[in-house]
């Protein structure tokens, strides 16, 4: 890189005027090479002979003048001007620049890589909506983030996968079916009403059209209509946020369904069944009011929280530990990074207590928080998130 270059050169100068007695014998500070504000003043401007002044006892001036006369040749480098109050500035020349293009073009897609990563397994999991409707601003926020920064490690020498995760299961999904239900009802005159707390969005009314015109009525005399709408509806909503996010330039390598979390393999065993037996194993697990809780307090979190509720169905909160065991042990990513919205921020030491739980390092998770916007036109919102 040029600015290493340039480094190097202006301290091989400021030595080699040591050596000759030029410049008194004193440890070199840190120094930077920083771009000019203005083009006349060159391509690049170094700091060291104002940061060498006092230990120096000299006139940064006259320092920058003794590295000047001292600069290594280099074929990058046109010439260096000293500028007061003691900057060196740095003018490349033309056909070295000139030359950079054609070495940008024989690389390719290589141009820029770095071997930084090592090639570890990096996951990035981002957006992460629940499937119940659409995106809105804040999503597009983190989709941005998480696909640029998933990217950029990707040229960084890391192998990277970046992931959303569909919440296919849970109180929310359990509303939003019978809602589809209703609306697709409706449809065919029946006088049904949605749900109280259900989902009255006009992308609903939408959804059920997509079915009767997919399916007809063939739902309404099934007795199996509701899970079998529920599933069509969420993969409808899990389409539409592909396409939203695709629009945005951004694609995932993996779509991970909450509910293969519940699902028994082989063995009989889930993937919640084995990570739950390790954090009982590790001390972790207490039952009180009638329910199992994650001792998450006893990791630096300021509440025990809910895995197992009293009616013995899997918490919230058991998915996730669930799925970072299925993360970092059953698919071996060495680091994983979560981007979350600032409305989650209260979950990220809980989320690292659950990981120390299972015996996996709480450095190895990164959970970086976005703030959230509102958008206002003339004053009215328009939209956030």
């Amino acid at each position: 890189m040029i600015k290493e270059t340039i480094a190097a050169l202006v301290e091989q100068a400021a030595v080699s005027a040591q050596e000759d007695g030029s410049i008194v014998a004193v440890a070199l500070p840190d120094f930077s090479v920083d771009r000019p504000q203005r083009p006349e003043h060159g391509d690049y401007a170094v700091n060291l002979p104002m940061k060498l002044a006092r230990s120096a006892r000299a006139n940064p001036l006259e320092l920058a003048n003794a590295m000047v006369e001292r600069m290594p040749h280099n074929e990058a480098v046109e010439r260096v001007e000293v500028a007061p109050p003691g900057f060196l500035n740095f003018h490349l020349g033309k056909d070295w620049l000139a030359g950079q293009v054609q070495a940008i073009v024989d690389a390719g897609d290589a141009y820029g890589r770095l071997e930084l990563g090592g090639g570890a397994r990096v996951q990035v999991e981002f957006v992460s909506a629940n499937p119940t409707g659409p995106l809105h601003v804040g999503n597009g926020r983190g989709a941005v983030i998480g696909s640029v920064l998933a990217d950029t490690m990707a040229l960084a020498g890391y192998e990277t996968q970046k992931e959303y995760y569909v919440n296919d299961v849970g109180a929310q999904v359990e509303l939003f079916g019978p809602t589809l239900l209703a609306r697709y009802e409706q449809l065919f005159g029946r006088e049904v009403e949605i749900p109280e707390g259900g989902y009255p969005g006009e992308y609903m009314i939408e959804a059920a059209e997509a079915i009767k015109q997919a399916h007809g009525d063939s739902f309404l005399q099934r007795e199996d209509a509701l899970p079998e709408i529920t599933r069509l509806g969420i993969e409808l909503m899990v389409e539409r946020i592909r396409s939203d996010m695709e629009s945005l330039g951004v694609t995932y390598d993996e779509w991970f369904y909450e509910s293969r979390l519940y699902e028994p393999s082989g063995d009989g065993k889930s993937e919640w069944d084995v990570a739950y037996t390790k954090v009982k194993d590790s001390g972790h697990i207490v039952e009180k009011e009638g329910a199992v809780w994650f001792a998450s307090s006893q990791l630096g979190d300021d509440k025990d929280n809910v895995v197992i509720r009293r009616d013995g169905r899997p918490a919230y909160f058991a998915s996730d530990i669930a799925y970072h065991y299925d993360k970092f042990v059953t698919r071996g990513f060495e680091r994983v990074i979560n981007i979350w919205g600032a409305d989650h921020q209260g979950h990220v030491r809980r989320m690292k207590a659950a990981v120390s739980a299972l015996g996996i390092e709480p450095e190895r998770l990164d959970i970086l928080i976005y703030q959230l916007v509102t958008l206002k036109r003339r004053n009215e919102t328009v939209g956030g998130g």
